[in-house]
């Protein structure tokens, strides 16, 4: 089948699939940085909250320990004893952090698969709004938990709708936007999720988060239902999904399922698509992962507190990573897919690597370097959504580019698990493990060399 077997989308349907993937994924940026902020305040009053941690003293043992780890004091002014109970509370708060983080990641993933192949079953709008509105009404479900283990669960749900928005979304808009309107389209999309993180970011800076106030951010989360609502009775279906499916009903032998891509000659393609989109997930949500509560402590520890440090962190990345991702597809289409995602890789980790290893979140050029980190890795998420769907047929696009997407979480997930489990272990230095999280971008640079260069080429049936 060639593309002119599909019949293109009227204007008003093609501008109706772009606004809506656009905001459906813009609105997984609010998810994205609610995981990141409220991660670490929720785990602290789910805790308090259950008996398992005093929070006068461990907010004021915790202020001791940042002043002399600032002031490069080696004695402790608090007993053995005190330490002692101190470091298992630390433990505690930093592996439910790292389990809500955890809770998106694996969320994600599953939804990308589960969503993806609905996707590709029932059609990519209809797939859309049903991710959008899993995210949204368990979001608003979350604000209600009462333990860690009950907001880990409700957390893992909603986000397999953030999962399953990605797939289906960039599929969709692929499909609907061909030729020389993929690249600018693709950043459009790229960016909106960036543009959702700043604009929650923006919001937690004037209504602060912390462990006494941070269920709002829930409820925020839960406010995309009405847009799930108008996608589910307003967007148009793909014209190459229901062609494609038109031609595996008049020939079975067609139909396909969602091994397909695991088998040859798709599962090269596969395995390296998963590894692209893994590496700006560990390196970049990884390495922004540890600078929030990086800052978190930094700037608790400071006097008087400054507890939107972890804020302006978020605003940093964002504000830049929404520039970075439009811009993303446009380089991708100037200077080649390969390139592009080579050199993205290469300034990433010498950033990273920089920032970790000579700087603080108190310093005056951090957020500086925050924001050149943000345009740089910004450019991954301007890359993937032109960039996957081109890997793919038809018959398994939103399948094969949920799989590389979302299996790049899965491992992601591994990673900060192994990480937080660790935590202990690196006394809390997030700097430490932001240097070892950011040498994942070298995996990048090696492994775009497998890819298939798809610079050249339309968008395949």
């Amino acid at each position: 089948m060639t593309s002119s077997a599909a019949l293109p989308l009227s204007n008003t349907g093609r501008y109706l699939v772009l606004i809506v993937a656009f905001f459906g994924w813009f609105c997984c940026g609010f998810h994205m940085q609610i995981t990141q902020l409220t991660g670490q305040p929720a785990a602290i009053d789910l805790l308090t909250q259950q008996g398992d941690l005093d929070r006068g003293r461990f907010d004021a043992w915790n202020k001791l320990e940042q002043e002399r780890i600032k002031a490069k004091v080696a004695e402790s002014q608090l007993s053995a004893a005190e330490q002692t109970l101190l470091a298992q509370w630390n433990s505690e708060v930093g592996r439910w952090f790292t389990w809500h983080q955890c809770a998106f990641l694996f969320g994600a993933a599953s939804g990308g698969l589960c969503f993806g192949w609905l996707g590709d079953r029932i059609g990519r709008s209809l797939a859309m709004a049903a991710s959008i509105l899993t995210y949204s009404t368990l979001a608003a479900a979350a604000s209600f938990a009462q333990s860690p283990a009950q907001l880990w669960a409700l957390w893992f749900l909603a986000c397999t709708g953030v999962g399953g928005m990605w797939p289906n979304g960039v599929a969709l808009m692929s499909e609907a936007w061909s030729g020389m309107s993929r690249p600018v389209i693709a950043g459009a999309i790229g960016t909106s999720a960036n543009m959702g993180i700043l604009l929650f970011a923006t919001l937690a800076r004037q209504v602060v988060i912390t462990p006494d106030d941070w269920r709002w951010a829930y409820l925020v989360g839960a406010a995309p239902a009405v847009l799930g609502l108008f996608a589910l009775f307003a967007v148009p279906e793909s014209p190459r999904w229901l062609a494609a499916r038109k031609t595996a009903a008049a020939d079975p032998v067609t139909v396909v399922t969602t091994t397909e891509v695991f088998r040859s000659p798709l599962l090269g393609v596969t395995l390296v698509a998963i590894v692209l989109a893994t590496v700006p997930m560990i390196g970049g949500w990884g390495t922004a992962n540890w600078m929030n509560p990086w800052a978190d402590d930094a700037g608790a520890a400071l006097d008087p507190p400054d507890y939107s440090l972890k804020a302006r962190v978020g605003q940093a990345r964002a504000l830049t990573g929404i520039v970075g991702s439009l811009l993303g597809g446009w380089f991708a289409s100037m200077l080649g897919r390969r390139p592009t995602y080579f050199f993205v890789s290469l300034f990433s980790l010498a950033i990273a690597q920089y920032m970790f290893w000579f700087l603080r979140p108190t310093d005056p050029w951090f957020l500086t370097w925050v924001s050149a980190l943000g345009f740089v890795s910004g450019i991954y998420f301007g890359w993937l959504p032109l960039c996957l769907p081109e890997l793919f047929p038809t018959r398994v696009r939103s399948t094969g580019a949920g799989i590389g997407f979302n299996f790049g979480r899965i491992v992601t997930a591994i990673t900060l698990f192994v990480a937080g489990t660790l935590m202990s272990f690196f006394a809390r230095d997030f700097a430490m493990i932001g240097r070892i999280t950011s040498l994942l971008f070298i995996l990048g640079m090696v492994f775009i060399w497998f890819a298939p260069d798809t610079s050249d080429k339309e968008l395949a049936d």
